[in-house]
């Protein structure tokens, strides 16, 4: 997948920025005249909820998910303020808390396909997808999102995500080039286009056939989590600082991974096989993310859509000073 694009969002000259940003990812995901212009609106609405009600402001992320006749794009609006009291209030046109006419967040839900909101002490997060023709959501057992962004003042990401579905297994990888910037980016890209064109195979052969494919670059940490509900079991493969945790009835079982870089040096490529119960959700992520969240500390969020889960941890743990990448699967009720 490709990163998200941050926007930051501190004063009232920036909502302009967002509304250029959505409309440009929306044109790239093909949608059509009317469609990048509720886009626009869209953005335009949470990049002016964050200048009015966040102390300090906060940041919205862009995100091409597919693009074609097929198109879907996502925007994230995250902020560290005092957070909404009642959401369903803040959601009701004529409802403001600083003397507006109060239809910013029930417009924007309105004109998004997908529309979902965690909000607590520690801040909002604001989750919205748009599909082109405001068609219907496509339905998995397992939805897979994550959230993936640059190192700040790189213009590209050193990392990369990738999901592969198979006869209702699913397979995710997150690769991290060593480093960042272009050569970082080059290396987590030759092993996700590894990942998406190889066959089947379980996470540890999968990660050897990476480590071969990386030989010409400069190397990265990687993993692969085979999730494959049908025998509730789990298998993970990691080489490098990939932490991963699976997480089910407020416990946390974190995965094994291995030290080493793919493509130079990895003296111990092994998968290792996990219960996988009924409702759980998996976390995985790049050594950009701080490795101590947890998500109890945030009621309800465990509901959510993946992509806001990935959202709130990228927000809240993010080291700031590295790429980061966080991918989330939730299985469907």
């Amino acid at each position: 997948m490709t990163c998200h694009l941050s926007v930051p969002v501190r004063d009232s000259s920036q909502p302009a920025s967002a509304r250029y940003a959505a409309q440009e990812h929306a044109e790239r995901a093909g949608f059509d005249e009317q469609d990048v212009h509720r886009a626009g609106l869209v953005a335009t609405e949470l990049a002016t909820n964050l200048v009015k009600h966040a102390n300090g402001g906060g940041e919205l992320l862009f995100h091409v998910v597919t693009a074609g006749a097929a198109g879907e794009i996502e925007i994230v609006a995250l902020d560290k303020g005092p957070g909404l009291a009642d959401i369903s209030a803040a959601l009701r046109d004529g409802y403001s808390t600083a003397g507006s006419p109060g239809t910013g967040l029930g417009a924007a839900r309105r004109l998004s396909d997908e529309f979902e909101v965690q909000s607590s002490g520690k801040g909002t997060a604001i989750w919205v997808r748009l599909r082109a023709k405001r068609a219907a959501a496509s339905a998995v057992a397992l939805p897979i999102a994550g959230v993936s962004v640059a190192m700040p003042g790189e213009p590209v990401c050193g990392d990369a995500w990738a999901v592969r579905r198979r006869n209702g297994s699913s397979q995710t990888l997150i690769a991290d080039g060593l480093g960042h910037g272009l050569h970082a980016s080059e290396a987590a890209a030759a092993a996700s286009s590894a990942f998406v064109a190889g066959d089947d195979a379980p996470s540890g052969p999968m990660l050897e056939r990476l480590h071969a494919a990386l030989r010409a670059t400069r190397g990265a940490a990687a993993a692969v989590l085979t999730v494959d509900a049908s025998i509730r079991t789990a298998m993970f493969a990691g080489v490098g600082n990939i932490g991963a945790a699976i997480v089910s009835q407020g416990t946390i079982r974190h995965a094994v991974s291995h030290n080493g870089t793919l493509g130079h040096e990895a003296r111990q490529i092994r998968g290792y096989q996990y219960p996988w119960p009924a409702g759980a959700v998996f976390v995985m992520h790049s050594d950009g993310l701080l490795s101590h969240w947890q998500l109890s500390d945030y009621p309800g969020l465990i509901q959510r859509h993946p992509a806001l889960i990935a959202a709130v941890l990228y927000r809240d743990y993010t080291r700031g000073r590295d790429d980061v990448t966080v991918v989330v699967g939730r299985e469907s009720a």
